[in-house]
Order: C-alpha cells, then sequence, then structure tokens
C-alpha cells in the first residue's frame, strides 16, 4: 500500500479505508506492506498525531520521515517525484511484491511513484487529484467545480501551482498502473468526463465497524432526540448549511462529531442555539454510540464526495442517513434503501420530520441499510472482489 496518510498520520477517510483494509487483508493470511509519509501530516497539522491501536502482526508500516522534514512533500508537490524519499521507496518495493496499490500518493511521491516496481499495480480513487490540483473540485473552495480553471483556483486555495500538470507527466505515470478503482459510478464517469482515460473498475469501500446487534448500548437512551453529523469540520463538508436549519428545528438536536480547520466559523454561528452540541473528535466504541442513538445521520457535503464511508458507519448501527444529493452518496442511498436523498432545505426538514415521527419507518429504513451491509458493503464481499480483480490482472499479465 503506497499512500500519503496512514493512521494515526492521517485526517480523513481515505486513511481510515486504508487501514481497514490492509488489516483485513492480514486477516486472511496475506502478508502486507504500508509506505506513507509522516512529513506530509505534520507539514499540514503542525503537531504529532495522537496514538492509534496497533496493526495486525503481519501488517509492517513504512512510516517515512526525511531529513529535510516539510521540505520533503513540498519538493514532491512541485515535481512531481518522490526526491528525497525515492531511495528509500525503491528499496522497499524492489522486495518483489505481488500487488502493489496506490491511494493518495500525492505528497509520498506524486504521479513519479507509478513508475516503481513491477507487480500487478492498482490504484484506488480516494479523491480527484488526478484530475485537480486542489484535490477536491470545489471551485475557489466555494462550489463543485463544473468549468476548470485550475491556476486561478490553486492560488485561491493559497496552494503554489504545479507546472508539471501542464506537461504529459500524468498521462506517461499511469500508463504503469493495470486498473483504477472507482469506489462509486458517479466518480468513474467525473473522472472520464475530466479526460482520465484509463481503465476504471467501479469497486465500493466497505466498512468494518462491528455491527448493532454486538454492541453493548452502554447506557441509558437519549431523552432528547438527535441527528449526527460526523466528518471533517471543513467548508466543503457543508455543516455550514444545517446551523441554520436547527436553530429554527426545536424538535431535535444535533450532534457534531469531528474538528477541523472550519470549527471556529461553525462555532461562532451555532453561537446560543442549545440545540447544536460540537462533541469535538470521536472514534470507537464511542462513536458507535452515537451513530446507533442517532435519529439518522446527515451529511450535507457540498462537494463531489467520493462515496461516503459515514453512511456505511451508520448504516452498521441500524442508523438510516439523509444525504445531499452530490457525488457518490445518492448511490448508496439508491442501492440500499437506507435512507433518503434531499435537494433543498424543505426535502431535508421534510426527511428529518417522518424520521422523528414514524419511529416504524425510521427502523425499516435501518434494517434496509444494516441487510445491505452485509450483502453489498461488508469486509468479506469487499475482499472477495478485490481478490478476483488481482486474479484477472495477474492471469492478464500471464
Amino acid at each position: 500500500m503506497v499512500t500519503t496518510f496512514y493512521p494515526p498520520y492521517n485526517f480523513g477517510g481515505d486513511g481510515v479505508f486504508v487501514q481497514q483494509l490492509t488489516q483485513e487483508l492480514a486477516r486472511r493470511g496475506h502478508q502486507v506492506e504500508v509506505i506513507h509519509c509522516t512529513d506530509s501530516y505534520r507539514l499540514l497539522a503542525g503537531r504529532e498525531p495522537e496514538p492509534s491501536d496497533p496493526d495486525h502482526p503481519d501488517v509492517t508500516v513504512h512510516r517515512l520521515r526525511s531529513p529535510f522534514g516539510f521540505l520533503s512533500p513540498l519538493a514532491t508537490h512541485q515535481t512531481g517525484l518522490p526526491l528525497f524519499k525515492s531511495a528509500r521507496i525503491q528499496e522497499i518495493l524492489a522486495r518483489g511484491f505481488d500487488v502493489i496499490h496506490y491511494h493518495n500518493p500525492s505528497l509520498v511521491g506524486g504521479p513519479g511513484v507509478l513508475v516503481d516496481g513491477t507487480a500487478v499495480k492498482l490504484y484506488t480513487l480516494h479523491e480527484y487529484w488526478l484530475v485537480c490540483p486542489t484535490h477536491m473540485l470545489f471551485k475557489y473552495g466555494r462550489a463543485p467545480c463544473t468549468r476548470p480553471h485550475c491556476f486561478a483556483c490553486t492560488l485561491a486555495h493559497r496552494r503554489p501551482p504545479q507546472l508539471w500538470r501542464y506537461s504529459a507527466m500524468i498521462r506517461k505515470a499511469v500508463e504503469h498502473v493495470d486498473v483504477f478503482i472507482a469506489p462509486s459510478q458517479f466518480v468513474r464517469d467525473k473522472h472520464r468526463e475530466m479526460g482520465l482515460d484509463v481503465p476504471i473498475v467501479v469497486l465500493p469501500f466497505f466498512t468494518a465497524r462491528k455491527h448493532a446487534t454486538t454492541l453493548d448500548p452502554g447506557g441509558p437512551p437519549e431523552a432528547t432526540p438527535y441527528f449526527l453529523f460526523v466528518g471533517r469540520l471543513e467548508r466543503l463538508k457543508g455543516l455550514q448549511t444545517l446551523i441554520p436549519v436547527f436553530r429554527r428545528y426545536e424538535r431535535a438536536r444535533l450532534l457534531v462529531a469531528g474538528t477541523g480547520r472550519y470549527e471556529t466559523t461553525l462555532r461562532r454561528m451555532a453561537a446560543g442555539a442549545p440545540n447544536i452540541v460540537f462533541l469535538g473528535h470521536q472514534s470507537g466504541e464511542p462513536l458507535c454510540r452515537l451513530y446507533a442513538g442517532a435519529v439518522a445521520l446527515i451529511v450535507p457535503s457540498l462537494w463531489y464526495e467520493i462515496f461516503g464511508l459515514v453512511i456505511l458507519e451508520a448504516f452498521a448501527q441500524g442508523t438510516p442517513a439523509i444525504v445531499r444529493n452530490i457525488g457518490g452518496m445518492p448511490e448508496i442511498i439508491k442501492e440500499s434503501g437506507g435512507g433518503f436523498v434531499y435537494e433543498t432545505e424543505t426535502d431535508l426538514v421534510t426527511a428529518m420530520d417522518r424520521l422523528l415521527t414514524e419511529p416504524v419507518l425510521r427502523t425499516a429504513l435501518g434494517v434496509r441499510g444494516s441487510q445491505a451491509i452485509r450483502q453489498r458493503w461488508s469486509a468479506n464481499a469487499h475482499i472477495e472482489r478485490y481478490l478476483a480483480l488481482v486474479a484477472e490482472l495477474a492471469a492478464r499479465r500471464g
């Protein structure tokens, strides 16, 4: 696994998913090694991470750290090459792996890292880095990108322009990858629309969260019903669109699990609203309990979400979801029947009212989501398809 971020040196769902995939492969007898860049996390976070749970004994994690510190990921960002970490990466990859799987290699090696190694190569499209210098297709930090103005948008995001993007570097690098994995049909189609002409297969994410039937609730139910938001507190996640709704909505609370750069602004927006509660970062058993006790998870993202791993986490606890009609999220609701998709604020409030006043409906949607996890988005279902894909590519190579 080649990735920029890996727990505990990670910010969002991509690192969490890479760790889950790594652990599930190791539990099935595979030897897995992870290459990631700790300098990138330190550069962006400005601190060391909190400790996390240990990996499976058959997992080896190479936490790359350069003596040049933040200059290493900065050099990769500007050149598209591993540079200061190149020798170590090549040394690890030369050991004869069967599979090399790339996940967001933006700062651990850029497109240049795709050339190294001779194994079957996979690349999961966790975001839009191959077609967008800001990774998110969120134009000027305000709205989903429909007509690219990349140079100006990069400056608006306060990032230095990458001149290598105007060369043939990406086009040549992706030729070294056997197949690209899109977690949703939307992501596959969006990359093709943006000009990425490569083989892409759709393989949805999975969740390894334990199911609600095995979860100790750990206490009495909440006296006041609540809806739940889980995610990074960034503008593109859309929490700011929920705060005015819940200022007027007195029938339930909004609990917010997460931290991020936009948190101060969001807290200021919610000041004086007693039914909006910020809980900070939540994980493990406490987060599972929050999911299980919620009327529903609300995902108000404003960007083209790749998939929506938090939706699966809610389904795993028998909790339905209400999601904005954008990106890959509506596919999850359509395939599972485990919630509602909304376009307008009126749609959102209508869905909230129904789930609050119709407990039978709320339970039925939660059951559908839970069943869909077992059938479509379980670790077993994913790993089976994943290894079948690897076998197909190996056979094709002869």
